[in-house]
């Protein structure tokens, strides 16, 4: 951690606990944990994360990332990657905020701002930039909102649309000003994320994925790849997998009625498959993932 991030710090963890944590602010989240001992899959939504304390690394196809509290990230589309986490230097725990990311939001401030001449599509869409002053800054007067929290009515939008104004001020301004803007490629492919999202128990029609992007088969296909990593098909097999281990963590649902809850038609498969994205059996991995937080009481 840096000097000049030590009253983020402070203000996330009087508002947070181990795990990860919604706020009072809006799109606002705190995470924090322990180190890992390798990689894991997780899902990276379209957010800003910046890392108050130790330090993570993510892999999306050949590209390794690493960031830690000097650094920001930004996701422009809900990504399945796969991540670990790092203590600080001294054994302390991670710590990190995140702001998932309003389109409707970015356009607004983004029209306010001198127009500019930029390539339609994105050369990728996840980006780590060194962490500024005004952005820093920016951060906290947001974060600050929590310690007052009748004044985030008024002012917590005022200090998000700063931050955000920050942002697009940056290196990584023109990734944003590409959420922001529906007719462009990455636009379109949101479109499409969210449609599989959304309908991730149901069988894939890429069909429908043109339609709802505006997209030719040969064009969503290349673009899709480019941006996410995967296929759509692949895709939507990363989402199921996500929404059955989140299933199987609340702890009201057997293997089989979960793997039928998400879209499989074979619960073995559902098992193999899940076997090869977290390394375990489903009942197996919940467990040890519960042990690993303190949690117990798993059927």
């Amino acid at each position: 951690m840096t000097e000049q991030l030590k009253p983020h710090l402070d203000l996330a963890l009087r508002h947070t606990r181990a795990g990860e944590a919604t706020t009072a602010i809006p799109r606002l989240e705190i995470a924090m944990g322990s180190a890992t001992s390798g990689t894991s899959p997780c899902l990276y939504r379209s957010m800003i994360c910046f890392i108050l304390q130790g330090s993570k690394q993510v892999a999306l196809r050949d590209d390794l990332l690493r960031y830690d509290s000097a650094h920001y990230l930004v996701s422009a589309l809900d990504l399945p990657l796969s991540g670990q986490i790092h203590d600080g230097a001294d054994g302390s725990p991670y710590v990190a905020v995140s702001l998932v990311l309003d389109p409707a939001l970015l356009a607004d401030i983004a029209s306010t701002m001198a127009s500019l001449r930029e390539d339609e599509m994105p050369g990728s869409s996840i980006a780590i930039n060194a962490m500024t002053p005004p952005v820093r800054d920016a951060l906290l007067r947001l974060l600050a909102m929590l310690d007052t929290p009748a004044d985030i009515p008024v002012l917590a939008p005022m200090a998000e649309r700063e931050l955000l104004y920050r942002l697009l001020q940056g290196p990584q301004g023109r990734l944003l000003r590409q959420i922001a803007r529906p007719e462009g490629a990455l636009g379109k492919i949101r479109r499409a994320v969210e449609w599989i999202r959304d309908h991730h128990d149901m069988r894939l029609r890429i069909e429908a994925l043109c339609d709802v992007s505006g997209m030719s088969r040969a064009s969503l296909h290349r673009h899709f790849v480019a941006l996410t990593g995967l296929s759509p098909i692949q895709y939507q097999k990363q989402i199921r997998l996500q929404a059955a281990r989140q299933l199987l963590l609340a702890g009201d649902h057997s293997a089989s009625d979960v793997a039928f809850s998400v879209g499989y038609e074979s619960a073995s498969q559902f098992s193999r498959e899940y076997l090869r994205q977290f390394g375990a059996p489903p009942v197996r991995d919940v467990r040890l993932f519960r042990q690993s937080i303190g949690v117990s009481g798993i059927n």
